[in-house]
């Protein structure tokens, strides 16, 4: 829990440059893990998994530009970041 907190502390100092830089990473990571998705094949399992990877990046960029919370934030970034790595090694096996 102190790696978090620790990032969170990080990140909460320095929001603006975060946001900033978390939006960059977060969208091209999401784009990588959706070209990954894609690379497989167009069938309904594929489509599923594109709009799950997705929504998460759209909740992201969207928690960002709506300026909620910084805690929000910062946890709807490390869940797109998590869950886009998750889809880029499941669909690279």
């Amino acid at each position: 829990m102190t790696l978090y907190n620790n990032t969170f502390e990080k990140f909460d100092t320095n929001y603006f440059a975060s946001a900033t830089l978390s939006i960059l990473v977060q969208s091209c990571l999401g784009g990588a893990a959706a070209m990954s998705v894609l690379a497989n094949g167009t069938s309904v399992t594929q489509m599923i998994q594109l709009i799950i990877v997705v929504f998460i990046s759209m909740i992201a960029n969207t928690s960002i530009l709506a300026q909620m919370k910084h805690k929000v934030v910062f946890n709807a970034v490390l869940i797109s970041m998590i869950s886009s790595v998750i889809f880029i090694i499941i669909n690279n096996l």
